[in-house]
């Protein structure tokens, strides 16, 4: 079906059934796999039709870029794992004699630096530094919210990351955004306006520098472990802290040059990425990512570590990768089945009458937040209200990219990050709460509060934003 077209009320089914199974279910992928089955049934395909979608929705140049670039992502990380590049980084910070202030700016600077994974930053983090902030009296609680609010949020802002490509990648094919490059440019564009994400890093850095004071349950849990040394409450049940996956330094007995581990692959990604794009007016991301990998692989071959360990090494970082890969697969199928039934056309038709340009980023944002928050996952709300909100904000901008498109972007991304930031559901708040060793319900009810200042200050931005346009 030509997607200028629509089929009326039940081009808004598959996607309704992917959020009210995802409120149910809790489980994105399956919530995703189930309503594109039912909406090529009620398109009148047949379950062959399934088939054929995913084909159509996957069998292009910019899924197969996206895809390689996650598996990049993936192997990468397992070498850091595997050459012992956390250890080195633990050994380094604990050495230092810092104060209770600079520990957690450091911390802050730390989630910062540690940008391209939302799941390797929040373990990292909090593993590398919970010895030194133990050792200062910074509560298990505050670490936790230090790991937490550096990770999904700066892993949205910034645009050479997976999460910069994911989102970019469902772009494409929405008004004037024909390829990869475009919808990069496009998604660049949209951070300015990503006020939830864009907030939530800088709060805790005024927090950490004793600008803004502690509020709410954090001021409690500081106040303790201050007063009290009780680093987590009595009688709480803390996370067993653990690497991000199972994958232990291959040398026992030594330590391998973090300098040639870590900061080199890291630098080179950055090198690559930001020197692409301002000379060739594009981020060669998934480039500057196979670089790094290749890199790193020389190098722990190089070190002594053999080259089979080195494969299976990669490999397993490429199985790490997969549900990532798995909602990015259902969420380009989802693209594409509304795309053909007219999802967006219908929406415009039966929401033109009273919803305007201006209230198009604030709606967009509280919908996503609350997708987010029930299910867990940024990334499955992306796959969710991408494909709906964004081709009503270009209906309403007449095809071009202009403010209300790049806010609408924005609100959804920064909506998704707000679920992913504080729900308890969340694997990133999983992982920030075993990275930090605290118990996951106290470290959910202590960020709680300063996530929802931060989303009431970025919904009242978007409103005041609406009034403008």
């Amino acid at each position: 079906m030509d997607g200028a077209t629509t089929v009326g009320f039940v081009s808004i089914l598959p996607p309704l059934i992917a959020i009210v199974l995802a409120f149910w279910t809790r489980d994105t992928i399956l919530s995703l796999a189930i309503a594109c089955v039912v909406g090529v049934l009620m398109a009148g395909e047949g379950l062959l039709g399934f088939p054929n979608l995913m084909k159509e929705a996957l069998g292009n140049a910019s899924f197969s870029w996206i895809f390689l670039l996650e598996i990049f992502i993936g192997i990468l990380i397992a070498f850091f794992q595997r050459t012992g590049a956390i250890q080195s980084f633990t050994d380094i910070i604990s050495n230092k004699n810092y104060s209770r202030k600079r520990i957690g700016m450091s911390t802050w600077f730390m989630g910062l630096f540690v940008f391209f994974s939302d799941y390797f930053s929040p373990v990292f983090v909090g593993s590398t530094m919970r010895k030194v902030t133990d050792k200062v009296k910074i509560s298990r609680e505050k670490l936790a919210y230090i790991c937490d609010s550096t990770s999904a949020p700066v892993s949205v802002i910034v645009p050479i990351t997976g999460w910069a490509v994911f989102i970019s990648g469902l772009l494409i094919g929405m008004g004037p955004i024909q390829n990869e490059a475009a919808a990069l440019d496009v998604f660049t564009k949209s951070i300015p306006f990503n006020f939830y994400a864009v907030f939530s890093v800088l709060l805790v850095g005024l927090i950490t520098s004793g600008i803004i004071k502690d509020f709410g349950p954090m001021k409690k849990a500081e106040k303790r472990a201050i007063t009290e040394g009780k680093l987590i409450r009595d009688n709480s049940d803390p996370l067993i802290s653990k690497e991000l996956t199972n994958i232990a330094p291959y040398f026992e007995d030594k330590l391998l040059s973090i300098t040639w581990n870590f900061f080199m692959p890291v630098l080179l990604i950055i090198v690559i990425a930001v020197g692409t794009y301002i000379g060739l007016g594009s981020a060669k991301t998934m480039e500057a990512f196979l670089a790094a990998a290749i890199f790193l692989g020389i190098v722990m071959r190089v070190q002594g570590i053999p080259v089979k360990d080195i494969m299976d090494t990669a490999m397993n970082g490429i199985k790490g990768i997969m549900p990532a890969v798995m909602i990015l697969v259902f969420a380009y199928t989802i693209n594409e089945l509304s795309e053909q039934m007219g999802t967006a056309n219908y929406l415009v038709q039966v929401t033109e009458s009273w919803l305007n340009p201006g209230l198009l980023p604030a709606i967009t944002f509280l919908l996503a937040a609350l997708i987010s928050f029930s299910t867990g996952t940024s990334w499955g709300t992306f796959g969710i209200m991408i494909p709906i909100a964004v081709p009503l904000a270009f209906s309403f901008a007449g095809g071009d990219v202009n403010t209300v498109v790049l806010a609408t972007i924005a609100a959804v991304a920064g909506g998704g990050v707000f679920g992913d930031h504080c729900s308890p559901l969340s694997d990133t708040t999983i992982l920030a709460s075993t990275g930090a060793a605290v118990d996951h319900i106290d470290h959910c009810r202590t960020q709680i509060p300063y996530a929802v200042v931060v989303g009431v200050i970025g919904l009242c931005i978007y409103l005041a934003l609406g009034l403008l346009i």
